[in-house]
């Protein structure tokens, strides 16, 4: 009798248990709950968001510190040359004067909320020039350098800085690229990085570009031949491509020159040595 007295307790423990646990689903699962997410929905006036620059030898810098600590939507700023998913965090931009910070929310409903801050930058601090080199105070025209009779064609990897064999005047690169000899441009823009190739007919790419100037190519002479490397994504640069591979688009450049006037890019062929098979291009700032 005992035993079955013992059963019996242990069974009606455990429906009492399981009628909980239940209880606790539904009241988890209640519509009530999905009602107060959704009032919850804020708005751009309801936003307590902050981008403040760090004051450096009394001016202030081009460190932003960005906090959205306690918003209640998910979080992204925009700050000109990128993007960050964080709540508190502090960026670099690469421009002075007035910059603009873009804050985007996005609610439990579904609805997107912004808003944008206005700081002042006085001093750059760790910036790059070649921001300013490429896209001058906020973007920059680049087109080919008609003062050189070819603007575009091959020579030898570590050897030539020009087109030194093989070579393509900018009356004949629409027969290379068509629309992309004179007349066209490329726009380097510090917001989003953004690179725009636009053809002579009018006709627009927009991609992304990237450059690191530690990547240098050191020739035979133990001499910098290559300065750098700039990356594009989704866009090549004018008539950006390898004849022997296809025509295929060329995303990746060797930067042998890059100042206020020129620019001078470079791709080797895969697997080419010194004075093996690279390309070149010749622009200059429009």
């Amino acid at each position: 009798m005992l035993n079955l007295n013992l059963n019996k307790n242990l069974m009606n423990k455990t429906l009492i248990y399981s009628m909980l646990a239940a209880s606790m689903m539904m009241v988890a699962c209640d519509p009530a709950e999905d009602r107060d997410v959704l009032s919850g929905a804020i708005t751009a006036d309801d936003l307590n968001i902050t981008a403040t620059p760090q004051v450096v030898d009394g001016k202030n810098s081009n460190y932003i510190d960005l906090n959205s600590d306690g918003v209640g939507s998910l979080t992204s700023w925009f700050y000109g040359n990128g993007t960050t998913t964080s709540t508190k965090t502090t960026v670099q931009v690469v421009l002075a004067g007035q910059r603009k910070i873009v804050f985007t929310g996005l609610n439990h409903d579904g609805t997107y909320i912004t808003k944008t801050l206005t700081v002042q930058v006085d001093t750059l601090i760790g910036v790059a020039p070649e921001w300013g080199i490429l896209c001058g105070t906020g973007e920059k025209n680049w087109v080919w350098d008609n003062t050189l009779s070819a603007v575009w064609g091959n020579g030898g990897y570590k050897g030539n800085t020009s087109p030194g064999w093989w070579t393509v005047a900018l009356a004949d690169i629409d027969g290379q690229a068509k629309g992309e000899g004179a007349g066209a441009k490329m726009t380097f823009a510090v917001d989003g990085s953004g690179l725009t190739k636009i053809k002579s007919d009018g006709s627009i790419t927009k991609g992304s570009f990237a450059f690191d100037m530690s990547a240098i190519t050191i020739d035979d002479n133990k001499e910098v031949w290559a300065k750098g490397k700039l990356t594009t994504k989704n866009v090549t640069v004018l008539c950006g491509k390898s004849p022997n591979e296809g025509n295929g688009p060329v995303y990746s450049y060797d930067i042998l020159k890059l100042d206020d006037q020129k620019m001078v890019l470079s791709y080797p062929e895969p697997g080419a040595g010194s004075w093996g098979t690279a390309w070149f291009w010749m622009f200059r700032a429009e």
